[in-house]
């Protein structure tokens, strides 16, 4: 029997080899396209015009499926036969799409028969075999779920399956699923595993209306997962893949029910594990980042970089919408559900290696990777594989958390398109959570730890490109600062994002908080953050009309507000020098127009009747010290210059007169300043990651093709067996 198997297995290769160099020869597009179409029929090649063309045996074999009969009465060896035909995955989704209600009831017990026969030919020895039951299933998944959209969970479950064997079938499936990701053989086996997997996850637009899945919950293939993160070999074939699997099914009715998985991933403590798919994560960030930057670069030279210095900055628009390149929500995820569930994986973030660039190392393709858009692609296999390189002392060192802020600097500079605008929400997100764990706090404001962190910054008029060289070496809080700052400065406009506006603010708020908690004197540009914070009131007071039709802008002010007396009550606590607290007293008594202009806003709106009285209220509370700051030193700062007879004072002469009149300022203590509120996924997010997940879900769906296992692939990789 096993000797006939090996027969028919040389015979089955040779014809495959056959039929892809036919297919490969360069042919004109017309006959390419009929080509193509001729294989979705399940038809081969037609020897001339006149003769009528034949069917694929796969494709005869199919036919037999889609019968009534069973046909293994007929044949036997029909099962055995199958698998060692190669797949038509086209021809067998379009089948089973194709089934109206009465032929679905008609071939049920053939398609059970055939996904209980898949399950069976992947514990075969002959992996070609295990290879077609893969694929199979994967049409199987497809197919059933394509043509049964508004069927119940459970009615899709006895279609594929059959429900009262349900529970076995699965079972078994998963069990050698498990095997082969966590077996010695091929690799490229593993990937067609993880490929299933992702298509299997994917199949539904929602995964939580996924009904089948609770059988992946049931028999977990976590450990699985953590093993080939684990491995640095392993990795490298499939960690992007098992990173994005491993957040897809984190989501899984995660607000209905226990889900395993979440359980499982906040308890990891493996370093290696932990490591692994911080690896896997950062290399995939920076892969977009790299991409990102040559495309600049091709964008910005030559001709088009000579025209637009002709004629102004008229075409910047122009130029980011060209810069725009895919955002990688997917791996993003993988970050957002790892920070958020697991403290032991707030250390990887911080875990420094030489910043490699990845364009100048050798690139080798993944055998099971399919053509993907920019920015999703998974990184090299050399990348994944060398994670120890030796440490050129010339080169910079970096870690996950520098390129995922280099990351969140590309994707929040336009956030117009809604994908970048979820991924910059995400960002924000992660951020939130790192900013409130006393670990990740501790390592943001290490002295010891100091980088150069060079963020990208969207192109403005009146302002150069900072030259990367010019870029100090500071603790990374100093980066995230800069990132908020940047992003307050740049995203003033009509269709203002209020939602990101306030995430940005409160975080600078716990960063804050940190640094009076622990009295950390942080060497940061504070001016710089002062001034953007001013400018955002006086943008909310110049488009107060058109904002409040939308937004509750007096919540935002409240919050800017309450950051300035942070500064004013608690400044000497954490601002570096005693001059940086004379400091944001003179850009507060310069910039007194804004907050005058908010005071007489909100007490107008708090002394009418309407939605807004309450909030505006709150800011009117909130200004009394800034207004006490302004009211006292302004009459002060007048009677200098009158005495003195100056029109105009410089801004050492101000800080002159606010040294000196320090101890007749009264000011009042506020409460709870330093508190806050901490990150909950439920419920306030709880939609916005429902929406996230259907989306990721439909791209991997999109992405994820058991076709691009090209079989001369697999047939060099088997050629052992005999």
């Amino acid at each position: 029997m096993v000797t006939n198997d090996k027969t028919i297995e040389a015979h089955t290769r040779s014809a495959w080899s056959s039929e892809e160099e036919g297919i490969n020869r360069k042919l004109p597009t017309s006959d390419r396209e009929a080509m193509a179409q001729e294989r979705r029929a399940g038809l081969l090649r037609r020897t001339s015009s006149s003769k009528k063309p034949l069917k694929e045996k796969v494709v005869l074999m199919y036919d037999e499926i889609f019968t009534k009969d069973d046909p293994a009465k007929t044949n036997p060896r029909f099962w055995d036969e199958l698998f060692l035909m190669k797949v038509n995955l086209e021809y067998l989704e379009g089948k089973l799409t194709s089934l109206d209600g009465d032929e679905v009831v008609m071939i049920k017990e053939n398609i059970n028969s055939l996904f209980h026969h898949c399950v069976q030919a992947l514990e075969e020895e002959h992996q070609i075999k295990v290879v077609n039951a893969l694929q199979t299933l994967c049409a199987l998944f497809r197919g059933v779920h394509q043509k049964n959209k508004s069927a119940t969970g459970f009615d899709i479950i006895n279609m594929l399956v059959g429900f009262d064997k349900a529970d076995l079938r699965m079972k078994d499936l998963m069990e050698s699923l498990d095997g082969l990701l966590c077996g010695d053989g091929s690799e490229s086996l593993k990937s067609l595993c993880l490929k299933l997997l992702l298509c299997l996850v994917t199949v539904t637009d929602n995964i939580s209306q996924n009904t089948i899945l609770e059988y992946v919950m049931i028999n977990s293939i976590f450990e699985a997962i953590l093993q080939i993160l684990s491995d640095v070999s392993s990795r490298g074939q499939h960690g992007y893949d098992a990173v994005v699997l491993l957040a897809l099914l984190v989501n899984y009715r995660k607000y209905e029910s226990v889900n395993p998985y979440i359980v499982k991933l906040s308890i990891v403590d493996d370093e290696s594990t932990l490591d692994g798919m911080g690896m896997v994560v950062h290399q995939a960030l920076t892969e977009y980042n790299r991409q990102y930057k040559d495309k600049e670069e091709e964008d910005h030279g030559g001709f088009f970089s000579t025209l637009t210095n002709m004629v102004g900055s008229m075409f910047i628009a122009d130029a980011e919408e060209k810069l725009s390149v895919q955002t990688n929500e997917a791996i993003l995820l993988a970050l957002y559900e790892a920070v958020h569930l697991n403290r032991n994986f707030i250390t990887v973030l911080a875990q420094s290696h030489p910043e490699i660039d990845m364009a100048a190392t050798p690139v080798s393709t993944l055998p099971a990777t399919p053509t993907t858009p920019l920015g999703t692609t998974p990184p090299s296999l050399d990348m994944l594989n060398n994670p120890e390189l030796p440490l050129d002392p010339n080169l910079q060192t970096s870690n996950l958390l520098i390129t995922f802020l280099k990351y969140s600097s590309i994707v929040m500079q336009d956030t117009k398109d809604e994908h970048r605008l979820n991924s910059a929400r995400l960002c924000l997100i992660i951020l939130t959570c790192i900013a409130e764990d006393q670990y990740a706090d501790a390592f943001l404001h290490d002295d010891n730890m100091n980088f150069r962190v060079n963020l990208h910054r969207m192109p403005m008029r009146h302002r150069k490109k900072a030259a990367a060289k010019n870029i100090p070496s500071r603790p990374l809080v100093c980066a995230v600062l800069d990132l908020m700052v940047e992003f307050i400065v740049t995203h003033m406009m009509k269709e203002f994002p209020m939602d990101l506006y306030m995430r940005c603010v409160q975080i600078i708020h716990k960063l804050i908080c940190y640094q009076k908690k622990c009295r950390v004197r942080l060497h940061y540009t504070w001016r710089e953050l002062w001034s953007a914070l001013i400018n955002l009131l006086k943008f909310l007071l110049s488009n107060e009309t058109t904002l409040l039709a939308k937004h509750n802008i007096f919540h935002l002010a409240l919050q800017v507000v309450n950051l300035f007396n942070m500064f004013i009550t608690y400044g000497d606590t954490f601002l570096p020098t005693p001059s940086s607290y004379d400091e944001l007293y003179y850009e507060i008594v310069r910039m007194h127009q804004v907050f005058d202009n908010l005071y007489c806003m909100v007490l107008r709106v708090s002394t009418n009747v309407g939605q807004w009285k309450e909030p505006a209220s709150k800011v009117t509370h909130a200004l009394v010290n800034v207004r006490a700051i302004i009211n006292h030193f302004n009459p002060k700062i007048e009677s200098y210059a009158a005495v003195n007879h100056i029109s105009q004072l410089s801004e050492d002469q101000v800080l002159e007169v606010v040294r000196s009149n320090y101890d007749t300022l009264t000011l009042k203590l506020q409460d709870g300043l330093d508190q806050f509120e901490r990150y909950s996924e439920q419920p306030k997010e709880t939609a916005f990651f429902k929406e996230l997940v259907r989306s990721i879900s439909l791209n991997v769906r999109k992405n994820v093709s058991l076709n691009t296992l090209s079989q001369d692939v697999l047939l060099k990789e088997f050629s052992s067996i005999s």
